[in-house]
């Protein structure tokens, strides 16, 4: 169980394969997201530090006790509260909006925010601070260099990563028989009634358009009603056990399915759990991929502690501390040495250091695409319409 129990993905407008420290480009144009002359400056013009930070995260996203945020209160003195507060975008939103709209403080300095049509939202109403970048050095140091390519915030203007991770198919060959290579194989006969398919519309329509060769970031409304076609057709001819929540990741375990679509994370986390040897591929056809970001409302009361603490969680060590944990794609790519640096006193990290999962190479990311980012709701609501049918008859 992991951040992936909570998030829904409906609206979810991806982060490109731009994550690679070796700067492998997304397959997307980048939208044009940048501040008004001056907005920076005064913002934080006369700000200064009041010791507190009021943070909101998804749970599950940080190691019981919460080391590192002591450390960083030892370092620094600001004192941090610290609440596992957000579990679906969508009504997290729509919990703040109103103070956020009536500009007043919301109870947090900073939040973890998926990139969706939730955080376009957030970003158009003008609720997200623009961050001051000369404060923010040890990201500015130990970044991915791709990460100022994100679609839905380039060059970082109103947000940083936190982590992301990454949609393919994890099997169990002792099983299919066979390696898993392609998204065709979760049409494949030979696994009737042994394949898992997400309930979450967005995830499941993306790989109906991907095995079409539709780049899903691209995708238009008749782009969408063949992809829903060639999923009622594997429902019809019986192949899908079930739409899975969560809870494929149990499925796979028990021999329930044999082949499911999957989130990175999950699978790592389940095979060094529970001594499992289950597989995660990104098909050779594409896989996608998503990201939580950092970033502060535009009403916090704190805002200098809030991005010294981003800033915080970019040091090498913090960042590897934090991957150790949660076990998904890693921002900061020195953190991979830290790690290993680690295993030789607890060899349950050599795994961690040394995974795809926790640190893709270049090949990886360049078969991943960007979801789909709604331009209205009204275009999010006509996507759901299509999808929705095929999880819910």
């Amino acid at each position: 169980m992991n951040r992936r129990s909570y998030l829904q993905m409906a609206g979810l407008s991806g982060l490109g394969a731009a994550l690679s420290a070796c700067g492998v480009k997304g397959q997307g144009s980048p939208a044009a997201s940048a501040p008004a002359a001056g907005e920076v400056a005064k913002f934080w013009a006369g700000r200064t530090s009041n010791g507190t930070v009021n943070f909101a995260n998804w749970p599950l996203y940080m190691a019981d006790g919460h080391p590192q945020l002591k450390k960083f209160t030892e370092a620094t003195g600001v004192q941090v509260r610290y609440q596992e507060v957000i579990q679906e975008m969508g009504p997290w939103f729509a919990k703040v909006q109103p103070q956020l709209k009536a500009g007043q403080d919301i109870g947090y300095d900073l939040m973890v925010i998926t990139n969706g049509i939730q955080f376009k939202q957030f970003k158009d109403a003008g609720y997200l601070a623009p961050l001051d970048h000369s404060k923010l050095s040890n990201y500015a140091a130990n970044a991915g260099p791709a990460y100022t390519q994100e679609t839905f915030d380039p060059g970082n203007v109103y947000s940083v990563p936190w982590t992301s991770g990454i949609t393919g198919i994890a099997y169990d060959q002792a099983r299919t028989g066979r390696p898993i290579t392609k998204l065709a194989d979760l049409w494949d006969p030979a696994f009737k009634g042994k394949v898992g398919m997400f309930a979450d519309t967005q995830e499941l329509g993306n790989f109906a358009m991907l095995a079409l060769g539709i780049a899903p970031g691209r995708s238009t409304p008749e782009d969408w009603k063949k992809a829903a076609a060639k999923l009622k057709e594997q429902k019809n001819k019986g192949l899908v056990r079930s739409y899975y929540e969560q809870n494929y990741v149990d499925a796979l375990g028990k021999g329930e399915v044999w082949i499911t679509q999957a989130w990175s994370g999950d699978i790592f986390q389940k095979n060094v759990s529970d001594g499992t040897d289950l597989t995660f591929v990104i098909p050779e056809d594409g896989g996608t991929i998503w990201t939580d970001n950092f970033a502060i409302p535009v009403t916090a009361r704190n805002p200098l502690d809030a991005i010294k603490l981003i800033d915080y969680f970019y040091q090498v060590d913090v960042a590897a501390s934090l991957a150790e944990y949660i076990n998904f794609v890693c921002p900061v790519p020195g953190a991979q040495d830290r790690i290993a640096q680690d295993a030789a006193k607890d060899a349950s990290l050599r795994a961690v250091a040394q995974s795809p999962l926790v640190f893709p190479g270049p090949a990886d990311y360049a078969k991943l695409h960007y979801y789909r980012e709604f331009a209205t709701t009204a275009e999010h609501q006509e996507y759901q319409a299509i999808f929705e049918p095929i999880v819910l008859g």
